[in-house]
């Protein structure tokens, strides 16, 4: 009887549910105590059937929290606008200074064309 869904599950819980109140009900008839009735094997089978259900209900609804809140981020992070990308060429404001090497040849040049300033 394993499912992931949550509806099977609910089922499966009101028919444990109503396969112990039979059990307990037919114990108690039979005019068995309380001691008797907690160390029955099929009360005991059915508690940890109740059990096991109510534990994969509550993965479930753990499960279910956890898309909602996945989907509220999603939804957060297509609501911010997205960031302009420039180009990959470099543009001017994004070159460096020119390096040492280039700074010598252009005072180099500098003084060649203009030879009396020195």
């Amino acid at each position: 009887m394993g499912s992931k869904e949550k509806a099977a599950r609910l089922e499966q819980k009101v028919y444990w549910e109503e396969k112990l109140n039979q059990r307990l009900s037919l114990l108690a008839d039979r005019g068995a105590g309380s001691e008797k009735i907690s160390k029955d094997t099929t009360v005991k089978q059915l508690r940890a059937k109740m059990r096991e259900t109510d534990k994969r209900l509550r993965v479930i609804e753990e499960k279910e929290k956890k898309l909602q809140e996945m989907a509220k981020v999603k939804a957060e992070k297509l609501a911010v606008p997205k960031k302009e990308k420039g180009k990959k060429g470099k543009t001017s404001k994004d070159q460096p200074a020119d390096s040492k090497r280039q700074q010598k040849k252009k005072k180099k040049k500098e003084k060649k064309e203009n030879p009396d300033k020195d």
